[in-house]
């Protein structure tokens, strides 16, 4: 009888015990927004007209100031995305651009900036070329 007493209380507690109430925090980035890797997202997300302006390295972020006609620029959606192609090379290249989803029919022109978190980015070595589609100048990333 104490066997199966003790039986039964070591089964609901482990019962009990299975299901984990606790989650994984996310580790905050100090970045506005995160970078899409996906090559359908590259070719298929918005393009609507918007110019790059510069582009700055800060840690892993990469802070991109562009602008585009509009009203407010509140209801843009912008995103950075990757090709999800690494090109061989030495260094190591990725192909991205700028996502404008840009429905404003304004006459103002409008500059913002926002910081990428390009992470998920890296390669073997220490540094990869980022080839921005319409952008001019030279991206490296180096971690």
């Amino acid at each position: 009888m104490k066997n199966l007493l003790f039986l039964t209380i070591t089964g609901l507690l482990l019962i009990s015990c299975s299901k984990s109430t606790t989650t994984t925090p996310i580790t905050p980035t100090d970045c506005d927004l995160i970078t899409v890797v996906s090559e359908s997202d590259y070719i298929n997300a918005p393009s609507d007209y918007v110019a790059i302006n510069s582009v700055v390295i800060e840690g892993n972020c990469l802070k991109v100031n562009f602008s585009s006609s509009g009203c407010s620029g509140d209801s843009w959606e912008v995103k950075l995305v990757d090709a999800n192609i690494i090109l061989e090379s030495d260094p190591p290249q990725r192909n991205l651009r700028l996502s404008m989803k840009n429905p404003e029919a304004c006459e103002a022109y409008i500059t913002k900036e926002l910081s990428f978190d390009i992470s998920a980015l890296q390669v073997g070595g220490n540094r990869v070329y980022l080839n921005i589609k319409d952008y001019e100048g030279d991206v490296l990333y180096e971690y």
